[in-house]
């Protein structure tokens, strides 16, 4: 009975000849031998059948001397000669080759086909009985050559997992299933140091159906709908969200399994501390942490190059949740550039007291104009030390998330479309855009639902 039903080979061939992949592919789809996939659509463009003969059935020596001849007349390989007359075996028409050739290809007698009572089947030598290859039968080299034929190809297959660093029982079988309709099964378990039950199981364990393949499909579409801006945390916080019960670690093994990776570049740290500045003392102090709105605001500037062009972004951000309060652009890093970002900010103190503003020590605010505004306004100035950007890290964390969310993520052709590109990531990242640390809300959910608790 043949391994394979003719449903199983008309659907293989089908996906094959219907598609646009190739055969390599297909095969990998349906885990069979490309080969023998080969085999198969060679045989069905011809004849429209996967196969005409039997596996087993003998040949008389006139049909086997047509088709030597037929090879020989049209120039043809050993596969096509075999689909063309509908063999199962390719090698067949190698041997038949042989023999016609060698004068051996004589219909055999009755006498010859008759079936003894008792099949033995004669077992392989495991060690060569002879030193000289000259010396040892035809059958013994035909056998070693074959067993290293199967060796060969499965160190292959081992070799190309070994580079991944996996060797697993899992992976031994994917192997031998791989290679099993090439080569005895017996022989490539012995090889492989795999039993046979375990070789079974191992079977049933991969046809079994994926329990996670929901949590997949669900991870997917939240990566997707957030253009994989989002890791494994925060794609664990959407789900949770949406009702379903997760451990984030099972999320970081799927995504892992998947392929699928934030975008967002890695944080780097440096140690250097540097020196404080004379015009303003370090009040934050790294404290990045504030108990109301308008108590602690942190600020910057960063470039952008677009089109030969540069853009500067000026923004102010509240540490109570996060959001930017105000930006300002231009493409000149000026003084009005910091100017008009504050008397935006400034719009929305509404007579708040106890306000700390940080920032670095760029000449904008250290400039005398930058100075008078936050006293005239009672709020203190801070400034991080000489030469250590980690004293504005809170700022200096979300121009690196802007970046790597939007700015590195897309192409833009004019300063104006990066304008508006910026308007509509900012809108996002205050109205949208979850925080883990702020109970997986976007900075105006939180400052909105805050509000709501306190009144």
């Amino acid at each position: 009975m043949s391994k394979y039903t003719e449903q199983f080979k008309l659907n293989a061939i089908k996906a094959y000849l219907d598609g646009t992949k190739g055969l390599r592919t297909i095969a990998r789809r349906f885990d069979i031998d490309v080969s023998l996939l080969r085999r198969w659509v060679s045989s069905y463009k011809l004849h429209r059948l996967t196969c005409l003969r039997k596996r087993g059935q003998r040949y008389s020596a006139s049909f086997k001397r047509e088709v030597v001849e037929y090879k020989r007349s049209h120039h043809l390989s050993l596969r096509q000669v075999a689909a063309h007359f509908g063999l199962g075996q390719s090698s067949q028409v190698g041997n038949w080759e042989r023999q016609y050739y060698s004068g051996d290809l004589e219909p055999s007698t009755i006498a010859n086909r008759r079936i003894p009572a008792v099949m033995t089947k004669k077992p392989k030598p495991a060690v060569p009985e002879a030193k000289d290859d000259a010396l040892k039968p035809r059958e013994q080299l035909l056998a070693e050559l074959e067993y290293l034929r199967m060796e060969n190809a499965y160190l292959k297959e081992l070799e190309a997992l070994q580079e991944q660093k996996k060797t697993t029982a899992n992976e031994k079988t994917l192997i031998v299933s791989k290679l099993k309709n090439m080569f005895p099964l017996a022989d490539l378990l012995k090889l492989a140091g795999v039993a046979r039950s375990t070789f079974y199981y191992q079977v049933r364990a991969q046809q079994r159906p994926d329990k996670h393949a929901s949590l997949k499909q669900l991870v997917q579409r939240v990566y997707d709908q957030e253009k994989g801006l989002y890791g494994y945390r925060r794609i664990s916080a959407v789900i949770r969200s949406l009702g379903h019960l997760v451990n984030k670690k099972v999320v970081e093994r799927l995504m892992v399994e998947l392929g699928l990776r934030s975008v967002v570049r890695p944080k780097k740290y440096r140690s250097y501390r540097g020196t404080t500045g004379r015009t303003a003392p370090n009040v934050l102090d790294r404290n990045f942490i504030a108990q109301r709105p308008n108590q602690k605001w942190v600020t910057d500037v960063t470039e952008f190059k677009v089109a030969q062009q540069k853009l500067y972004l000026s923004p102010v951000m509240d540490l109570y949740n996060r959001e930017i309060v105000a930006y300002e652009m231009a493409t000149r890093p000026c003084l009005a550039l910091v100017d008009n970002m504050l008397d935006k900010a400034f719009k929305r103190l509404h007579n708040e007291p106890k306000l700390v503003i940080h920032s670095d020590q760029g000449w904008h605010y250290q400039h005398s104009q930058y100075r008078y505004k936050l006293a005239k306004l009672g709020i203190k100035q801070s400034m991080s030390r000489k030469g250590n950007c980690l004293d504005n890290a809170a700022m200096e964390s979300f121009f690196g998330t802007l970046k790597s969310e939007f700015f590195y993520l897309k192409r833009f052709e004019s300063v104006e479309a990066l304008k508006a590109g910026l308007d509509e990531y900012i809108h996002y990242y205050n109205h949208h855009r979850i925080k883990l640390t702020l109970n997986n809300l976007s900075p105006v959910e939180y400052r909105t639902r805050a509000a709501q608790i306190a009144s």
